[in-house]
């Protein structure tokens, strides 16, 4: 068991907006329920495991591409959505930020005298790997959020993160119980946040020696286990920026969005309200669900499906939002009594993109693009924490 990577997430303050964390949930439970449709719990369990899915999801989701707040809105959304079709769907999430961290325990208990599970032994696994980040792993982060994710076959995946007020940064820990063999060493399957060079992790796989021997403790260097690391680097600044993104993926989605307009999927395009700038949204969406996960390298390309509710790269194109949500949640509730066409529609969208990348070769101005999104985001109600976009107002003629 090794990590599958780190980022930097820097703490930002603010709130998510209800009319923002009421479509979170619904989209958020639309794709998670895509994803049970295709590829069953599980696999839900190994993407949100996974730093760069994560990370991907919560801009595709509205909210901010590169903050440590969409560890707490995403996981917050998700709860509030699954756990009423927990039965259902076959997963059920338990914690929370702060007090509901707390609460971890009694609520796995709870969902274990319904299935059956051992909670005791799930119980025992919540309170571990809170432990290793909190005390073996002594990196400078105080836990804060810790949440529990179980099917019903007893398989969870753990996502919880620390701050560390001196750096004013956050810190993701992912967890994953196929990956798990040992809580004391190299248990998690990711951790995401700054890289603060060398500290005391007790869990390492060159530390055993230092378990067996608290004297040998000092001679052990964790970065010897950060060699084969990918890192996602998430930078200081708010606004979205050329060298954040894949220029070729972003620009060969446009393009078949677009312009392309590709008959392969005309039964998509069909769809009320199936106009360019909700295929754009859909395309990414469709990465989200069905993309390998070497595509979720960058995560900002996902807040071009529908912005961020910070104004970056663009207002929430709030319209638009609500169309992707239901095409999308159409499409699962048809393919769930076997007229799958729809969500082989949107699952072809995204192999399309992907295979327009291959001859494809950037042309766009980036930040004309933006440009372009902000512009129009009123025709589509954009908004943000501060309120709607507006028309761009008429050119004031000179006299002089």
């Amino acid at each position: 068991m090794k990590r599958s990577g780190t980022a930097d997430l820097p703490l930002h303050g603010g709130f998510v907006p209800l009319w923002l964390a009421e479509r979170m949930g619904r989209l958020g439970f639309a794709i998670t329920e895509a994803i049970i449709t295709e590829y069953g719990t599980a696999e839900v369990l190994r993407r949100l495991s996974d730093p760069f899915w994560f990370q991907s999801f919560g801009a595709v989701m509205g909210m901010d591409w590169h903050s440590s707040g969409i560890t707490t809105s995403v996981m917050g959304a998700l709860k509030r959505a699954v756990n009423p079709y927990a039965k259902e769907l076959g997963l059920y999430i338990c914690g929370g930020k702060g007090r509901y961290s707390r609460q971890t325990p009694q609520e796995l208990l709870h969902y274990c005298d319904r299935t059956g599970l051992d909670g005791a032994e799930l119980v025992r696994c919540s309170k571990l790997s809170a432990k290793v980040d909190n005390t073996a792993v002594q990196d400078g982060f105080q836990l804060y959020l810790h949440s529990f994710v179980v099917n019903t076959e007893g398989l969870w995946t753990v996502v919880q993160q620390g701050m560390s007020n001196e750096s004013s940064t956050a810190r993701r820990y992912h967890w994953h119980s196929s990956a798990v063999k040992s809580f004391v060493d190299e248990p998690h399957t990711g951790i995401c946040g700054v890289n603060q060079g060398q500290i005391l992790n007790m869990v390492a796989a060159g530390a055993q020696p230092s378990r067996a021997s608290m004297m040998s403790m000092s001679a052990e260097h964790p970065e010897r286990m950060l060699k084969e690391i990918r890192h996602l680097i998430l930078p200081g600044h708010h606004e979205v920026r050329a060298e954040d993104v894949d220029l070729k993926r972003l620009g060969a989605m446009l393009w078949l969005s677009h312009e392309k307009k590709p008959a392969d999927f005309e039964e998509l395009l069909l769809l009320e309200g199936m106009g360019p700038r909700t295929l754009q949204s859909m395309a990414l969406v469709s990465e989200v669900i069905y993309g390998t996960p070497s595509r979720f390298d960058d995560p900002a390309r996902f807040s071009f499906a529908h912005g961020g509710k910070d104004g970056h790269p663009f207002p929430v194109p709030v319209k638009v939002f609500d169309e992707t949500i239901s095409v999308l949640s159409k499409a699962v509730q048809k393919a769930k009594i076997g007229q799958s066409d729809k969500l082989d529609a949107i699952r072809k969208l995204g192999e399309l993109s992907r295979a327009a990348e291959k001859d494809f070769t950037p042309n766009q101005n980036f930040d004309a693009l933006i440009d372009k999104e902000r512009r129009d985001s009123w025709k589509y109600g954009g908004r943000t924490v501060s309120g709607y976009a507006q028309p761009p107002k008429p050119a004031q003629l000179s006299l002089f």
